[in-house]
């Protein structure tokens, strides 16, 4: 699934500040380190990372490779900064999730962050504040209670403990992700990953399941993920019939990301936002179905208590569907009728916050997957470093664009015409 890692250098662009994460296998994640001194004489230092597998960085100056050690001392010392973006040339292949068995499903895709080695520059005053946001509903009592681990039975999503059922994925009984692991030894990977379909969650399946805006899932073996790169999580249906947590180091099925990012609707019908189901089989299927005049809190992953996969830390990775579709159809793999909705959605948004606190926001075409044009705009409020925005189909930079936003920091995702 993961594929192996391909690296690429490419030149330095135009000055400006940003960082870009972007989606595993589709795009890249790159950086370009300028010295300081006078701006028109500064050499650049090229920082590329391209993720079609475990990520590889390498640092250029003047062409010629620099150490890791020696380009983070520079960073670190202010003998060099990072500025501007840019996008090496590959094409990724087509979305295929692959188990070690015949039986396979589609990839939505992450995209990996690398904490940058230097902390951004002070945000740029927004021409609005964020609205404040509408509660989102209620994710149920339970929300905040600790799962009763080997006492609930797997015949139904835990809606109790706040986790929320995804009714129109039929086959998986509202559940997100059903990966038959067969016996479950704790710090062994799994070797033979089946997704079964219309079963439900049964003995012997690691049972991935939709939580709240704001919130997302906390149960994955970080011990135990599959021996080929597949990511796997969710609660485990023993062979009793009764769900156990993966992770009893976080008891509670759903927790809240690091927060300051909201998606408000400014357009007359609702637009589905959908998060891929990660760790599980990335298929975007986590809803999130804006509705005009509401702002949400868009999950925010955490990078020091989030997924890490292979060691290294992942964000989230967010579908944006046309105004007007159903999000039945938004938040589901695949859409023979329609192929500009579900994973040929038009536009993806990366959000993660890195372990200095400060949170990448990024918003790029669904390429090449999909042609699709966004059928309304998209435009940041709040406090940020960069310009990033989409208007009548163009990006900021033809490829994307990424915002810093400082620790404490916020920014509403305004979609409107």
């Amino acid at each position: 699934m993961k594929g192996i890692a391909r690296l690429a250098i490419v030149a330095a662009v135009a000055a400006g500040v940003s960082a870009q994460p972007h989606k595993h296998q589709h795009q890249h994640l790159h950086r370009q380190v300028k010295q300081r001194g006078e701006v028109e004489k500064r050499d650049t230092v090229v920082v590329t990372e391209v993720v079609e597998g475990p990520t590889i960085t390498e640092y250029i100056l003047g062409g010629q490779k620099v150490e890791e050690d020696d380009a983070k001392d520079g960073l670190k010392k202010g003998k060099y900064v990072i500025i501007g973006t840019s996008t090496p040339s590959w094409s990724a292949p087509p979305p295929a999730f692959s188990t070690s068995t015949s039986t396979s499903s589609p990839t939505g895709g992450q995209f990996f962050e690398h904490k940058p080695s230097s902390a951004p520059p002070a945000p740029a005053a927004s021409s609005a504040a964020p609205a404040t946001p509408s509660p989102p509903p209620s994710p149920g009592a339970g929300i905040n209670a600790d799962f009763p681990s080997g006492k609930v039975p797997c015949s139904q999503v835990p809606t109790d403990y706040g986790a929320i059922p995804v009714p129109w994925l039929a086959e998986s009984d509202g559940w997100t992700t059903l990966m038959q692991v067969g016996k479950y030894v704790k710090g062994m990977s799994f070797n033979n990953i089946v997704q079964p379909k219309g079963t439900g969650c049964t003995p012997g399946c690691m049972c991935s399941y939709a939580c709240p805006p704001g919130y997302q899932k906390t149960q994955w073996d970080e011990d135990s993920q599959g021996a080929t790169g597949q990511s796997v999580g969710g609660l485990y249906c023993n062979q009793d019939g009764f769900l156990e947590l993966t992770r009893p180091s976080h008891p509670k099925l759903c927790e809240q990301g690091a927060g300051g990012v909201f998606v408000r609707n400014e357009l007359s019908s609702n637009a589905p936002v959908c998060r891929t189901d990660y760790p599980g089989n990335e298929a975007m299927t986590i809803p999130l179905d804006t509705q005009p005049g509401q702002t949400y809190p868009l999950t925010n992953p955490n990078s020091a208590n989030y997924y890490k996969w292979q060691g290294k830390p992942t964000t989230a990775q967010y579908y944006a569907n046309n105004e007007g579709v159903p999000v039945q159809k938004g938040c589901d793999w695949g859409s023979p009728s329609d192929p500009t909705v579900g994973n040929w959605a038009p536009t993806n948004i990366g959000v993660g916050q890195d372990d200095s606190g400060t949170t990448y926001l990024s918003i790029f075409p669904n390429r090449p997957t999909s042609n699709a044009v966004l059928n309304y705009n998209i435009e940041l409020e709040g406090n940020f470093n960069g310009e990033c925005w989409l208007r009548n189909g163009q990006y900021t930079l033809p490829n994307g664009c990424t915002v810093g936003i400082p620790k404490g920091g916020s920014v509403t995702l305004v979609f409107k015409h």
